[in-house]
């Protein structure tokens, strides 16, 4: 991960409504979306996390937004199904985000300064 791509996901998990986001994804099958047999979607969708962070029913424009902030930031991608925009993470890019602060963490990558 480099260090732009490391700012952009850091700046869109700074938002505790995004963080929240991005937490009640985790939990729900794995963050990862599934389509049935008959071609449905199984999954949360925006409306799904619309209703989970703000108790409303239809999707708003606040929550669509920190979604599209969140795609842009490569933590999650958003996928049209007919109507239904399901969302899901994007596990590889927590995990490159994880990985480089634990090697900031222990200090390595620091070209040898210690």
């Amino acid at each position: 991960m480099n260090g732009e791509t490391m700012v952009v996901a850091l700046k869109a998990l700074s938002d505790p409504t995004r963080l929240h986001i991005v937490e009640f994804l985790s939990r729900c099958c794995c963050g990862r979306a599934a389509v049935r047999d008959d071609g449905g979607v199984e999954g949360p969708t925006a409306g799904e996390v619309c209703c989970h962070i703000t108790g409303a029913e239809k999707i708003t424009s606040t929550v669509s937004h920190h979604l599209h902030e969140l795609e842009e930031a490569g933590l999650v991608k958003l996928e049209r199904r007919g109507k239904t925009t399901v969302c899901t993470l994007v596990p590889a890019t927590l995990e490159d985000l994880s990985g480089r602060l634990a090697e900031l963490a222990k200090g390595e990558g620091q070209g040898g300064c210690c």
